[in-house]
C-alpha cells in the first residue's frame, strides 16, 4: 500500500524528492528494495507531524529552512496527485503561512454532522480559523455558508517543524485530537487551500479489501 501512495506522491507536478518514513525495518525494506529512498524515525511519535519533524532535523544540511516538506499518510494509495501540487501551492502563494492544508466540499453522500469528518473555516485570505469534529460553522439564519472538509494533508516549512515539535501538547489538541490545533493555540498561520476531492484513507480492512478490488479492475482495463 505504501508504495502506491509513493506512485502517487511521484505523479505529483510539484514533488521533487520522494521519502518514506517509518519506524518499520518492514516497510522500510521494501521501499529501498523497490528504489525509494527510506529514512528510519522513532517508535516514540505521537503524530505524523512529529514524525516529519524528525526527518526535518536530520535532513537540516541538505534542505534551505524554508524548503517545503509535505507529509502524506502512508494509508492513502488513491490520493490526488493534484491534492499534493494543491497543498504546496497553498503554502507557496502564502509566504506567511508556517503550513498549510487543503479543503474540499462536501459531497451529496458526505454528512457534515459525522464526527469522524474533521471541518475547518477559514477567514476571508483563506487561512485556517478553527478545525473540528463538530458541525462548523453554525448557520443559524441560513446565511448559505458551505462547510468545508479538512483533508489531513500538511505542507510545512522545515524551520517550522522543529518549532512545532518543541510545542507541548495544548488542550484544544488534547480536546479534539486534532494535532493541528496546537499550531492555531500558539498562533500559528495554517492556509488552506480549496481543492475537491472524495478520496480518503483506508482505515479498515474492508476499505482496503475495496481499494484492492478498484486497483484490480483498472489494471485489467
Amino acid at each position: 500500500m505504501v508504495l502506491h501512495v509513493v506512485d502517487r506522491a511521484t505523479a505529483a507536478r510539484h514533488v521533487g524528492r520522494v521519502i518514506v518514513t517509518a519506524p518499520d525495518p518492514e516497510i522500510l525494506d521494501a521501499a529501498r528494495a523497490a528504489g525509494v529512498e527510506a529514512i528510519p524515525t522513532s517508535h516514540d511519535h505521537p503524530n505524523g507531524t512529529s514524525r516529519l519533524a524528525e526527518v526535518a532535523d536530520r535532513l537540516a544540511g541538505e534542505l534551505a529552512s524554508d524548503a517545503v516538506l509535505v507529509n502524506v499518510q502512508g494509508d492513502e494509495p488513491e490520493i490526488d496527485p493534484d491534492a499534493i501540487d494543491a497543498v504546496i501551492e497553498a503554502i507557496d502563494h502564502d509566504s506567511q503561512a508556517d503550513m498549510a492544508t487543503i479543503a474540499s466540499p462536501f459531497g451529496p453522500d458526505e454528512d457534515p454532522a459525522d464526527l469522524n469528518l474533521v471541518k475547518v473555516v477559514t477567514t476571508l485570505d483563506g487561512r485556517a480559523m478553527y478545525f473540528s469534529r463538530s458541525p462548523i460553522p453554525f448557520d443559524r439564519d441560513g446565511g448559505g455558508v458551505e462547510p468545508l472538509r479538512h483533508v489531513g494533508l500538511y505542507a510545512y516549512r522545515r524551520s517550522f517543524l522543529a518549532t512545532f515539535a518543541a510545542w507541548p501538547e495544548s488542550p484544544l489538541e488534547r480536546s479534539e485530537r486534532l494535532e493541528q490545533l496546537r499550531v492555531l493555540e500558539h498562533g500559528g498561520r495554517i492556509a488552506v487551500g480549496i481543492h475537491a476531492t472524495d478520496v480518503g484513507g483506508i482505515d479498515t480492512p474492508a476499505q482496503y479489501e475495496a481499494f484492492v478490488a478498484r486497483w484490480r479492475a483498472r489494471a485489467d482495463a
